[in-house]
C-alpha cells in the first residue's frame, strides 16, 4: 500500500500534520490540497485539539503547486482554464480555512517554502523555521506571477519587500524571514521539532475558549478601521468576560494559585 499523503499524529491536545509526498517536494497537488483541507476541517470541529503543527516530510517543507498536474490540465479543450479556476479557488479556501479554524496553526518549515508553499507558511498563525530554510514566491521565474501567494505574503511582511520578492523571484533566508515577520523563530534543524512542540504546548495550555474567540477577533479586526476595531474588540472582551473559566482565571491570579479550568 502507498504511504498516506498526509500523516496526522496527536499528542494530548496537539495535532501534528505532516505533508508526506517528499518525492514531489510535498507539492500542493489536487490530492494534497483536498486531503489537507479535509483534515483541518476535522480538527476545527474537535474541541479536544487546541493547537496544530504543520510540517513537511523529507528535504523540504513545500515547493508549491504541482506543476506537472498544471501542465497536464492545459491539454483540455479550454486550455485548462476551468481547472485552474477551480485549483486556485480550492487553494484560497484552504488558506482561509487555516485562519478561520479556532485552533492556532504553527508552520514548521525547513529546506524551502516556495510559491504556494510560502503562502502556506504565511497563512499559518505562527511559524518556526530551521536554519538554512529559504522562502520565495518564485513563479515570476517561469512566467507565472504568484498572485494568490501574494495575498498571504503582503499580510505578513512590508509591501515593498513583498513586491521585491514577487518581481525578482529571489529567495530570502530564514533569518531575513524572521526579521520581516514571516516566521517567529529560527532554530537549528535538530531543534525544530522540539521548538515547534514547545510553542504548541504553551498555546494549548491556555484557556481554549479564550484563544478561540481571540483568534477570530484577531483576523476580523485587522480588516477594520481603528474606531470600528476598538468597538468590535470591546464587545469581544465583554463576551469573553462572561465565561465562567475567565472569572476563575482572574480569581486564581488574584489568589496566586493555578486556575481550575474546564477545558472540555
Amino acid at each position: 500500500m502507498a504511504d498516506p499523503i498526509l500523516i496526522r499524529e496527536d499528542a494530548a491536545s496537539i495535532a501534528k500534520l505532516t505533508l508526506n509526498n517528499p518525492k514531489a517536494l510535498n507539492a500542493l497537488s489536487d490530492e494534497m490540497l483536498n486531503t489537507l483541507h479535509a483534515e483541518l476541517s476535522k480538527i476545527a470541529a474537535d474541541p479536544s485539539i487546541r493547537a496544530v503543527i504543520l510540517s513537511g516530510a523529507g528535504k523540504v517543507f513545500c515547493a508549491g503547486h504541482d506543476l506537472k498536474e498544471m501542465t497536464a490540465a492545459r491539454q483540455s479543450e479550454d486550455g485548462g482554464k476551468a481547472y485552474f479556476k477551480d485549483l486556485f479557488t480550492r487553494c484560497g479556501n484552504l488558506m482561509t480555512a487555516i485562519t478561520r479554524m479556532p485552533q492556532p496553526v504553527i508552520a514548521q518549515a525547513h529546506g524551502i517554502a516556495t510559491a504556494a508553499g510560502c503562502q502556506l507558511v504565511a497563512s499559518c498563525d505562527m511559524a518556526v523555521a530551521a536554519e538554512g530554510t529559504r522562502f520565495g514566491v518564485n513563479g515570476v521565474n517561469i512566467g507565472l506571477f504568484c498572485s494568490t501567494p501574494m495575498v498571504a505574503l503582503t499580510r505578513n511582511i512590508p509591501r515593498k519587500l513583498a513586491f521585491e520578492m514577487l518581481t525578482t523571484g529571489e529567495f530570502i533566508s530564514a533569518t531575513r524571514a524572521a526579521d520581516l515577520g514571516l516566521v517567529n523563530h529560527v532554530v537549528p534543524h535538530e531543534e525544530l521539532d522540539a521548538t515547534s512542540m514547545a510553542l504548541a504546548e504553551k498555546v494549548a495550555s491556555k484557556l481554549g475558549a479564550a484563544v478561540k474567540i481571540g483568534k477570530s477577533a484577531f483576523y476580523d479586526q485587522a480588516a477594520m478601521s481603528l474606531e470600528d476595531a476598538y468597538a468590535f474588540t470591546g464587545e469581544v472582551m465583554v463576551e469573553n468576560m462572561m465565561y465562567r473559566d475567565t472569572a476563575e482565571g482572574i480569581s486564581a491570579f488574584i489568589e496566586k494559585r493555578s486556575p481550575d479550568w474546564d477545558q472540555s
